[in-house]
């Protein structure tokens, strides 16, 4: 079967959350609007998640696995995933599964007319602190890229899969993502998605991650940002 959509899960010790996962991604399956798969990236996990993402791959035709050596960070199980898809569009929903894999479908609808979609997470059940902080640093990350978008973290995104592949990810630019698709004079826009609380799990981010990590990344973009090349060929032999 030909997938136009594939869905990347990043997984980090996320064993008692991927019965769940299986479900609700399976269900989504269902009533995708377009052709779906479901990429697993096991970023070095230390407990049962990858056997317990091998025996999901086993009975589900759809869903596929690759598993890092050792832990390597979001950011770079974003960026594996991208670079091993193959279908038109690629997107990517976190296994703690706090968004709706359903809500994926509101962003397709926006896709043809960008080149990436982002959800933004509307009545967020985050402790306070979480949301102060993911508020503020929103806010800085705004200040330094101009992006427009109110909540870059959310982990809801549909990208067309050849942008995606041309972003020169490092470690914390998931939260770029949008403004490395301005890079490339793509189009994006931002879509009021669904969240919920973690049900299983332990979140893997302080407040390092979510506020002074990011402060620092703005600073490691606008260098980016100076030196990025950005080029289309209008003819070619081959």
């Amino acid at each position: 079967m030909t997938y136009k959509f594939t869905i990347v899960v990043p997984v980090y010790n996320e064993e008692d959350n991927l019965e769940r996962v299986e479900k609700e991604l399976s269900n989504y399956l269902n009533i995708a609007i377009v052709p779906t798969s479901i990429l697993f990236v096991n970023d070095g996990s230390k407990d049962k998640s990858q056997t317990l993402i091998e025996a999901i791959c086993n009975r589900n035709d759809a869903f596929e696995y690759i598993s890092f050596k050792e832990n390597r960070g979001l950011s770079a199980a974003i960026k594996a995933g991208f670079d091993h898809v193959d279908s038109e569009l690629v997107g990517y929903i976190d296994s703690d599964l706090q968004t709706s894999p359903e809500d994926f479908n509101l962003l397709l609808k926006h896709i043809d007319s960008h080149e990436l979609v982002t959800g933004v997470r509307a009545d967020r059940k985050d402790s306070f602190v979480k949301n102060m902080s993911s508020k503020i640093a929103n806010g800085i990350r705004r200040a330094f890229t101009h992006d427009g978008m109110d909540d870059t973290g959310c982990p809801l995104k549909v990208i067309k899969a050849d942008y995606a592949k041309r972003i020169p990810m490092f470690r914390g630019l998931h939260r770029f993502l949008p403004a490395m698709i301005l890079l490339q004079n793509g189009r994006i826009t931002q879509i009021p998605v669904r969240h919920f609380p973690r049900i299983a799990g332990t979140a893997n981010f302080g407040v390092w991650n979510r506020l002074l990590g990011p402060l620092m990344d703005c600073f490691a973009y606008l260098w980016m940002k100076k030196k990025y090349i950005n080029y289309e060929v209008e003819k070619s032999s081959k």
